[in-house]
């Protein structure tokens, strides 16, 4: 069934709707936050509430730093601001048309790659610093690919710093409130699954293990140094505190 469909071209149609519908992760920093990130005031998130320690950063300056499914104009404007040297691959049309009007807007320049994650990166081996790359495994059903792709592009000692969903979003209902479904959640092996979020325009979302997403990275070669998890921000998974999202930070040893 995996192979009837091309479920990342459905996902990024999907991501650019979402965009224009005002998506809460494509509204890009304002003039008055790139500022600040100028002056040395600035956070930014890999996961939906948690601000990424800012010990796990290294001086920014004159770094190659790629944002891996990063699109927005979130986070590559921060690098920027902090004087990295920015690349940001997405396949979202949509969010990288952000990352183009932030840049235009602020003046600095960032090359920016439509591309899909799925396939190998168009990028030279041991070339950046650093990879941030917030939640998104959660569109892709191989997710090991993408810790092997992450090691192969970034210098030795490079970082890598993601976004994790653990899977407890899909068990539960949209209300939070009914366990309704069984993990593993892979929409290309239910046709059933795959017709209810694509009639709720959902795009094609995937669960991932632990051993996919933390022991995944250790056995494509990375050190795994520190993680955290998070919550949803809102709802009731949220209320009652119940962590669905990990960040890890790696390094390419």
């Amino acid at each position: 069934m995996n192979n009837e469909i091309n479920y990342t071209k459905i996902n990024a149609e999907t991501i650019d709707s979402w965009v224009k519908d005002g998506w809460e992760w494509g509204k890009p920093i304002s003039h008055r936050d790139f500022t600040e990130a100028k002056n040395g005031k600035w956070s930014m998130v890999l996961t939906p509430t948690k601000p990424v320690p800012k010990e796990w950063f290294p001086s920014l300056k004159d770094k190659k730093v790629l944002g891996l499914a990063a699109g927005g104009g979130q986070q590559m404007p921060i690098f920027a601001a902090l004087g990295a040297d920015c690349t940001v691959l997405d396949y979202s049309e949509a969010q990288l048309e952000s990352e183009r009007k932030v840049a235009k807007r602020e003046g600095y320049q960032i090359n920016i790659v439509c591309a899909d994650m799925t396939q190998k990166l168009p990028f030279e081996s041991s070339y950046f610093d650093l990879i941030f790359h917030p939640v998104s495994n959660c569109y892709i059903e191989n997710v090991m690919h993408v810790w092997q792709e992450c090691y192969r592009v970034l210098k030795s000692g490079g970082l890598l710093m993601s976004g994790l969903d653990n899977g407890i979003n899909y068990i539960f209902d949209e209300n939070e409130t009914r366990l309704c479904r069984s993990l593993p959640f892979n929409p290309l092996k239910n046709k059933e699954l795959l017709d209810e979020m694509l009639k709720q325009n959902e795009g094609v979302q995937f669960s991932h293990t632990l051993d996919e997403q933390i022991r995944g990275q250790i056995k494509a070669g990375f050190k795994l140094t520190d993680l955290y998890e998070d919550t949803n921000g809102s709802g009731k998974l949220h209320e009652f505190g119940i962590p669905t999202f990990w960040a890890t930070l790696a390094q390419k040893i």
